[in-house]
């Protein structure tokens, strides 16, 4: 009887745990519909997650999302678990000095691929070659505040490949010098730029004075001059 007694208690248990585990699993995910004028960009921004995260739910390969169906959305807490936890191992005791630690880098403000991320700095590489590392971030961030405009395409890929006319908007894209690898300071530029802390008043043009010869894109308001670019909207 105390045998039976002991192995019904040991089945409550599991089966409360189980229970417990199913729940955290369950509650670990949002259910989003989505509606006209969503991308991924935008849901990632929206919960603070990034876009791979979400096409890893749902078992995307694409950017592509369709209105009316369902995504899961991860939560902020699952994902940052799933960053930072690994197997802990005992160390032996190291009287050695600690060494110094690297300085910790800004954390964007949205979050886009890593195919996004390297789109964008192959495009900066191309378009300000040459330029200060402030200048490579302008370019960066003009191409954000384009994805975030009404007026372009709402994702990086999208704004980057925009063809106007009978052309691609940008001419690295025409000519091919995007498809260059892009440099360190490029890339930590498109970083500085995802943090969002200086949006230039979200200009959305950029252009060099000495070699445009489109009047139209003179006409805009400048914001600001960064060393062979002027910035505009």
């Amino acid at each position: 009887m105390k045998h039976s007694y002991m192995k019904s208690m040991v089945v409550a248990c599991l089966a409360t745990l189980s229970f417990i585990g199913f729940n955290a699993t369950a509650t670990a995910a949002t259910n989003y519909k989505v509606v006209k004028g969503d991308s991924l960009w935008k849901l990632g921004k929206r919960y603070s997650v990034t876009i791979d995260d979400i096409k890893k739910l749902n078992n995307r390969q694409g950017d592509m999302i369709y209105i009316g169906e369902t995504l899961a959305i991860p939560s902020k807490t699952k994902v940052l678990a799933a960053e930072t936890t690994e197997p802990s191992t005992a160390a032996p005791a190291n009287t050695a000095k600690p060494e110094a630690k690297p300085a910790e880098q800004e954390t964007p403000a949205v979050s886009i691929s890593a195919s996004e991320k390297d789109l964008l700095a192959r495009l900066v590489e191309a378009e300000a070659k040459g330029e200060s590392y402030e200048g490579k971030v302008g370019v960066a961030t003009v191409v954000l505040n384009r994805v975030d405009s009404p007026k372009f395409p709402d994702t990086v890929t999208g704004v980057i490949k925009q063809v106007v006319g009978k052309a691609y908007a940008f001419s690295p894209v025409q000519n091919g010098s995007i498809n260059k690898p892009a440099s360190e300071d490029s890339k930590k530029a498109v970083e500085q730029a995802l943090t969002r802390k200086d949006r230039l008043d979200d200009s959305i043009y950029f252009y060099n004075p000495k070699t445009a010869t489109d009047n139209w894109i003179r006409s805009r308001a400048v914001i600001k001059t960064i060393d062979h670019h002027v910035f505009a909207k």
